[in-house]
This record gives C-alpha cells, structure tokens and sequence, in this order.
C-alpha cells in the first residue's frame, strides 16, 4: 500500500505521520488550481468585456463630488443602518452577515488544509470554523424555505436559486466534516469537499454567484452618478431638523 499513498504535512505531529491517497491529494491540488485559473480566466475576459463599454458622461452641471458618491455607494453594505431594507429588519442584514461568514470560511478552509494544515492544529480554529459553516447552514435552510414559502419570492426564483443554495447547504456541512483535516479517519467527505469546491469555481462565473463580481462595478458607477447629481443623503445637527422630522404639527 506503501505505493499508492505518500506522507502529507500534517497539523498534529504527535498523532503520528498521516498518509494521503493520490486522489485526495489530486482534488485537493491540481484539480483546485486548475478551477481557480478557469475561473481566473473568465473573469479577466468579462472584466475586459465590461470595459469595453464607453460610459455616458453627465451633460448637466455638477452639484456634487462623483467620488463620495462612490465611496458612499461602495461602503453601503457595511452601513446597514443607512438601507430601508436592513434598517427596518435588522436580523435580514445578520443573516447576511453569518452566511458570508460562513461561505468565508469554507474557502478558507480549501486553502488551509492542503498548504498550512498546522494553522488548523488549535482545537478551537477549527470548533470556530465549523460553527461558523454551521450558522451559516442553519441560514441556509431557512433561505430555502422562505423562498419556499413565499409567493411574492416564488415568482422571482428560477432553478438557478434553488439549486445555489441546496449545494450551498452541501457544501457547508462538507466542510464542517473536512475542517480536522483527518483522512486517516476516512478520506470520503474530504475529497467530495474538495470536488464540490472545484465545481463551483468553474460553474459560478456562470451562475447567479457571480453577482460579487459585478458588485464593485454597479456600485461605483451608481454612486458617482448620485454624488455628482448632489442626491446623496444629507447630514443635518439637531437644531436644524424640520419640525415634520421632530414630528411637530407645522404652524403651531
């Protein structure tokens, strides 16, 4: 057997040197730099594709600075308090907060287990990680279940959700079982972690996912428009609220 397996860093010396099968050594490598520059090289090509479009230029008069709009635009989604939609329902924007987290952590992790594994050797980096994958699958489920639930969200659902956010689900209990980085108590949810990670790096170029891609380019661009039109909200002290905003019955 000696052959086919060959000796892996390991994060736990003391445990005695762990062996790795060349598959698993495979999708954990090769087949994942292999996705990345896939993925890599369609994003070059659609960041190109973008640029060759001429962007309108504003005919009016400035009343504002492009830039902050910019800034403003881009920073919006650390700035819950600042959309209607976070503001009024503040647990929608934690369960942004905890998916991502999660979804961050999961890709951490395709990097940490086959190039730093003894980053992983503190018991409580990888009870953090899997917590923060399982969290990340509970808000998963109930996603799931209210775009199942709801009408309103049925009508604007297509396959491509659904299936997002099922292999999401997949993918974080995945690598809540790879996180130990133990193949020698069995190499199976490993290597369909790191499969499932290849899939989806050349799959999300495609796919609704891709969405983080655009963000950068459809926030600046809204924001410099706004910011040079002067319609970014305004910051007034106290003393200078209007009565409406005070609530005050105009006249009185």
């Amino acid at each position: 057997m000696g052959a086919f397996f060959r000796p892996r860093p390991t994060a736990e010396i003391s445990e005695g040197e762990r062996r790795v099968s060349p598959l698993l050594q495979f999708v954990e490598d090769r087949l994942q730099i292999a996705a990345l520059l896939f993925m890599a090289s369609v994003y070059v090509i659609r960041v190109l594709w973008l640029f060759h479009f001429r962007a309108v230029r504003e005919r009016a008069a400035a009343e504002g600075r492009a830039s902050a709009g910019a800034g403003y635009s881009l920073s919006n989604i650390a700035r819950p308090w600042a959309m209607e939609s976070t503001r009024t329902r503040p647990l929608f924007y934690l369960q942004f907060v905890v998916f991502h987290l999660g979804v961050t952590a999961a890709i951490a992790a395709t990097f940490i287990i086959p190039y730093a594994p003894q980053w992983l050797a503190p018991r409580g980096r990888v009870i953090t990680f899997q917590a923060l994958m399982a969290a990340a699958f509970v808000v998963a489920v109930f996603r799931l279940v209210r775009r199942l639930r709801r009408p309103v969200l049925q009508l604007v659902s297509t396959p491509d959700d659904y299936a997002a956010i099922t292999l999401m689900m997949a993918y974080f209990i995945l690598g809540i079982l790879a996180v130990p980085n133990r193949p020698d108590r069995g190499e199976g949810p490993m290597i369909a972690f790191f499969i499932l990670t290849a899939f989806f790096l050349v799959v999300v170029p495609f796919s609704k996912i891709s969405h983080y891609l655009y963000y950068p380019f459809t926030r600046i661009i809204l924001g410099r428009t706004l910011g040079r039109r002067g319609v970014l909200p305004v910051r007034r002290p106290r003393s200078r609220q209007t009565a409406e905003e005070r609530g005050e019955e105009v006249g009185a």
